[in-house]
């Protein structure tokens, strides 16, 4: 389409992962079983949480909906990367890039936001542990989650309408397997200095404040664990609340050094490396972490499984 001397693009081309058709292929096999193992993963974290009323608590609340935005927030970029290369079709309407952008936000958001409502479901449950129930109730967890969806959803409709309103008129490559913020505004020929003052104001407050929360429950989490006594309490209380945090530290490293790079520094290479750790190791791993290492878990896992064997 053509406005005067420009042209207005309306496609774009996802350049996906750089590498012979032999790499590229041998990558979407990659992606493609890193994604079975997320979905499956996750699927199993819900039926488990679904199976066991014992498992009806606040904290698997948390966790059954943490893997269901995991499942999401994979479908969102990957299965179109891995249809792009064995297609060999790589063109996204304008208006598709910008459904996928929206979103991406929605469900990366609510991915940190639930990080943060977790940590702070621990705090409770150690550091007043008499007022748990009543703090925690089912009532109010709900109502959190269904809060947290709707302020997600508003954060990722404010980027996707900045977004809508910039002209796109030199080049139509996108030098990432998915549309994200920087290399969409890297393409952009119209004024961005908006688009930059809101990813660094509020992305930055969606960023920043459930990080700082959640160290903030650490510390003092950290500080009631030093009180216990017993050696083994310790050491099991430091084991669970260090398998949270390197999750913690791997969403948001890596997040934070995409989405507050400024776009003048915006290098592909790293920009998709970094993206990947965060968009598929971390939801992948997070079943391990968050299951694998849970008693509870597993035991009801094996009731599953026992109860399958015996029909």
């Amino acid at each position: 389409m053509e406005t005067g001397n420009l042209t207005i693009i309306k496609d774009f081309v996802l350049l996906g992962l750089s590498g012979s058709a032999e790499q590229q292929h041998f990558l979407s096999v990659l992606f493609l079983c890193m994604y079975l193992i997320t979905i499956s993963g996750n699927m199993l974290i819900i039926l488990v949480v679904g199976f066991d009323f014992h498992l009806h608590l606040p904290m698997y609340f948390f966790l059954s909906n943490l893997a269901f935005v995991d499942i999401c927030f994979t479908s969102t970029t990957i299965p179109q990367m891995i249809v792009n290369i064995v297609t060999d079709t790589q063109t996204i309407s304008f208006i598709g890039c910008l459904s996928q952008l929206f979103f991406f936000i929605s469900f990366v958001n609510m991915d940190s936001l639930l990080l943060c409502v977790m940590s702070y479901n621990r705090y409770v449950a150690i550091c007043r542990p008499l007022h748990y129930t009543s703090i925690m109730n089912l009532h109010f967890c709900v109502q959190l989650v269904a809060g947290l969806w709707i302020v997600t959803y508003l954060h990722a409709l404010l980027h996707t309408l900045l977004m809508a309103h910039l002209y796109f008129c030199a080049s139509n490559i996108i030098h990432h397997f998915f549309c994200d913020l920087n290399p969409l505004l890297k393409l952009s020929c119209s004024d961005i200095s908006l688009n930059v003052m809101v990813i660094f104001i509020v992305g930055g407050l969606f960023a920043l404040t459930p990080l700082i929360c959640i160290l903030i429950s650490y510390g003092l989490i950290f500080s009631t664990i030093l009180k216990i006594t017993s050696t083994q309490g310790k050491q099991k209380a430091f084991s669970t609340c260090g398998c949270h945090l390197s999750v913690v530290v791997l969403f948001y490293g890596t997040a934070s050094a995409v989405y507050f790079t400024p776009s003048s520094s915006f290098i592909p290479e790293s920009d998709t490396l970094l993206a990947i750790m965060y968009t598929v190791v971390t939801p992948m791993v997070n079943p391990f972490i968050y299951s694998l290492r849970n008693n509870d878990m597993k035991r009801t896992l094996q009731k599953m499984l026992c109860k399958d064997l015996h029909f």
